[in-house]
């Protein structure tokens, strides 16, 4: 079973816990309860050892997940029996459960040793287990006020058998009671006994769906009551196939819920933003929001001064105590307290829009795992991150509130990578793509400059220049707020001179435009090492880093799930370099080597072409991603090709004699 999601989306660091937030969370159960599975458990016997020529150092014996499912909520009974058998499985000496106290309510049933057949209790009634709030993610501007129960397991030798068991009781009241049930095959070697078992009333809205890998439950009745159940004995879990998008890489996997569509979560959801968006009429933001209107007319504007407003003067604080894992704090409760979380801000954006008049709403994505969602079963918890979609002449624009530091103009704004979005609405609504385009203009410009026009053996000054667009640009800006300059400027000179030391740097100098577009420029003298080709009787100079031939490949694959499915790549991503080498004597004599072709490479549009002309040579390389995605059919041609690209040198050659 896995974490239930909350809405959260860490991008800035506190300092300090806030007091004020703990003191406002509602307390329930903090302490586990202690006894036996409730009576709908099957408790099973302890396997013997499963069959494994190649076992762990801890080897599973029971991995059993049986959960109870109704309109109020769900119950979830896990588990595990392991044997060590090395040395290195002591280090798993330990184990915890984590719980939302105000959602959750934890039983635990057994710990123990059985060693040499006796059964060595280590629970206690609890006399040994340590329960505390962690808040783990703290640094990351996080407070959800979960407990954790944590007991180490005492005199652990190898060839103990550890059986851990506990239930833990979820209800979402906000969310009128649905709930979802997440069941992985993920360890390693051969588990003696795997079993999944749902139960489930009639009257319960109850689907399920498994994915490659995960073997066909069996579905029973007896009276009122329908199981699912997936028993296996000496099971291996399926492996994932490296390199593929992520809705590839859940094979093994049983999903249940019972909502009943997208629709429901967004019904669900909606009226939470809207009371929270009820602004008062005494507010301290309307003033803010009367300067913003004054300002211009125009709705672009409008919005993107509100999305400035809401990251600049509010920072990034996650509550998710009591019901702060769904519900928003109002709109004049974050803004009275400049901080707030994504739904915090998002409310707090969409109020002010709605004020501008500007078409807004919520909606819900996944951060880390929005590819494939569509074809998931729909789930509140899959969704971990709230922003604002905009609608300004008939586009989508989406804002994001708990990013900082955006400047320029609405229209540069680019559309996040988390493809897929929930819009939150009273009437309902289906999830939508959130479609990213290829990049029409380079994130990253590069232009090299070497004058060698004093001679061969003469320092060559040169200049490195270097244009950032997007996050890099913005990213650049950021920096320059938070730290001094010098230090800046000492991190990057180290950060250039790692990667190019062939030029000693002696002056650096940066800068960000007001729409967000970074220049950095570096002065210093180039050491360029002409080497005597034997074969020609010539000097050449070869660009650094050229017919390597080093290029980071597609891996094959082993045999498993999903093996043929496509590769992700790098998507939207552009990037273009020139290297000039200015020559001596207007470069009489001199030629270059280098390709000069134009093609596509993978998913990639690549170009590189080299020139003398005027007595420069001009060597130039793009690189512009059109797809995230390559088929698996096209990986071997793709891998010869950047081989050979990457082969290709690149030589500016001296007359003989030189």
């Amino acid at each position: 079973m896995s974490d239930r999601g909350v809405l959260s989306f860490p991008l800035t660091a506190v300092a300090a816990l806030s007091a004020l937030a703990l003191a406002g969370a509602a307390r329930a159960d903090e302490k586990p309860s202690y006894g036996p599975p409730a009576k709908w458990v099957q408790v099973a016997d302890i396997p013997a050892p499963p069959v494994d020529d190649q076992p762990p150092s801890a080897q599973l014996l029971l991995n059993d997940n049986q959960s109870l499912h109704d309109t109020a909520g769900s119950a979830f009974y896990n588990r595990r029996i392991v044997k060590v058998l090395k040395p290195e499985g002591l280090q798993s000496g330990s184990r915890s459960i984590t719980w939302d106290p105000v959602r959750d309510k934890i039983t635990l049933h057994t710990l123990a040793i059985i060693r040499n057949g006796q059964r060595i209790d280590l629970l206690n009634q609890g006399q040994d287990v340590l329960v505390l709030r962690r808040e783990k993610n703290l640094e990351r501007a996080m407070l959800d006020g979960r407990m954790t129960a944590s007991v180490q397991i005492k005199d652990l030798q190898v060839g103990d058998i550890v059986d851990w068991a506990y239930t833990q009781e979820h209800t979402e009241a906000l969310l009128g009671g649905r709930t979802s049930d997440f069941e992985a095959m993920a360890w390693s070697g051969v588990a003696s006994r795997y079993r999944v078992r749902l139960l489930w009333a009639d009257g319960t809205p109850l689907t399920w769906r498994v994915t490659t890998g995960f073997p066909q439950p069996k579905v029973s009745k007896t009276g009122k009551t329908n199981e699912l159940l997936v028993d296996l004995t000496d099971a291996k879990s399926p492996k994932p196939p490296i390199g593929a998008p992520m809705r590839f890489l859940r094979p093994g996997m049983l999903e249940a819920t019972t909502y009943t569509g997208w629709d429901d979560i967004s019904r669900r959801m909606a009226p939470l933003y809207a009371k929270a968006s009820e602004l008062s009429a005494d507010s301290s933001l309307r003033p803010e929001i009367a300067q913003i209107a004054a300002a211009s007319a125009d709705p672009k504007v409008r919005a993107f001064k509100a999305l400035q407003l809401v990251e600049d003067k509010t920072r990034y604080l996650f509550l998710g105590m009591g019901d702060g894992g769904y519900k928003p704090a109002s709109v004049d409760e974050t803004w009275s307290r400049r901080f707030g979380d994504c739904k915090g801000k998002t409310v707090l954006l969409l109020t002010v829009l709605r004020e501008l008049g500007v078409e807004a709403e919520p909606v819900l994505v996944s951060t880390n795992g929005g590819d494939g969602l569509d074809a998931r079963l729909p789930s509140a918890a899959l969704f971990n991150h709230v922003l604002v979609r905009a609608r300004i002449d008939g586009k989508s624009y989406w804002l994001d509130g708990t990013r900082s530091g955006d400047v320029g103009a609405i229209d540069d704004l680019r559309p996040p990578p988390f493809r897929w979005a929930l819009p939150v609405r009273a009437s309902g609504a289906a999830i939508e793509e959130i479609v990213q385009k290829p990049l029409d203009r380079p994130d990253t410009e590069g232009l090299i400059r070497i004058d060698a026009s004093g001679g061969l053996d003469k320092p060559a000054p040169t200049v490195m220049t270097t244009t950032l667009r997007g996050e890099g640009g913005l990213g650049l800006a950021r920096a320059l707020r938070v730290a001094p300059r010098a230090d800046l400027e000492r991190s990057l000179k180290q950060q250039f001179s790692s990667s190019n030391s062939w030029l000693t740097i002696e002056k650096i100098d940066f800068d960000v435009t007001p729409q967000g577009v970074a220049r950095i420029v570096i002065s210093g003298v180039a050491d360029m090492e002409w080497r005597l080709n034997d074969d020609v009787g010539a000097l050449e100079y070869k660009l650094p880093g050229s017919g390597s031939g080093s290029v980071k490949a597609f891996p094959r694959r082993e045999p498993g799930p999903n093996a043929d499915a496509p590769y992700a790549t790098a998507f939207p991503v552009y990037s273009s370099a020139v290297i000039e080498v200015v020559l001596p004597n207007q470069g009489g004599g001199f030629s270059v080597k280098g390709p000069n072709w134009s093609g596509r490479v993978a998913n990639v549009e690549v170009s590189r072409t080299a020139e003398l002309r005027d007595g420069v040579a001009r060597f130039t390389q793009s690189s512009r991603s059109i797809g995230r995605e390559l088929p698996f059919a096209d990986v071997e041609e793709a891998n010869k090709a950047a081989r050979r690209l990457a082969g290709e040198v690149q030589i500016v050659r001296a007359p003989k004699g030189s």
